[in-house]
């Protein structure tokens, strides 16, 4: 059976992005530069939803950087009811059930799966319990009334073991957790 990692990059105050803030909330730097490159040359399956697909996808070609020449190489299946077809190279659209298919794929795949964004994709992952590893990649801000999308609004409650952390840049920090299945500690 494969391993699930889902990406999260979000602010402080849990924003998942922002409508006024730069790519990477402006915080992009060599060290987070190189943990994206090397995270995507290992093998992998991406797993999307319909507006992390369609953002990238659709990105002008003077923002497509050789990460995003990599995301083309890599195999990508978009969970959407809306978009039947793309020309997005390796890329095929999934109308099956979220969790039906990515159970299915966890046992049939034999490279890991990885979600990045896609937040309604990882939040119904991790309340069907198909998460290996939650990586929260925080940025020193707090994006306010400028955030676009709570990153876990909506989540079910899941206790989280740690497993790694590190610095990135010196001030962006990565943080990764395996979900343990027990219940949240309750007052």
């Amino acid at each position: 059976m494969q391993t699930l990692t889902v990406d999260i990059f979000l602010s402080v105050d849990g924003w998942a992005g922002s409508e006024n803030l730069p790519g990477y909330f402006g915080y992009f730097g060599p060290e987070l530069e190189e943990w994206i490159t090397t995270e995507l040359s290992l093998p992998q399956l991406v797993v999307l939803g319909r507006h992390t697909f369609e953002a990238l996808a659709s990105l002008p070609e003077q923002a497509r950087d050789a990460s995003w020449h990599r995301m083309t190489e890599l195999s990508k299946v978009v969970f959407s009811a809306t978009v039947y077809s793309t020309s997005w190279p390796n890329t095929r659209i999934c109308h099956n059930d979220l969790i039906t298919e990515v159970s299915r794929l966890k046992s049939d795949t034999d490279v890991p799966l990885r979600t990045m964004g896609s937040l309604s994709v990882a939040r119904q992952l991790l309340s069907a319990g198909l998460v290996d590893r939650l990586r929260l990649m925080t940025f020193p801000l707090l994006a306010g009334p400028s955030g676009r999308e709570a990153a876990f609004a909506d989540s079910t409650s899941t206790d989280l073991e740690l497993v790694d952390h590190r610095a990135l840049d010196g001030r962006v920090l990565l943080v990764e957790y395996r979900p343990t299945g027990r219940d949240i500690p309750r007052g």
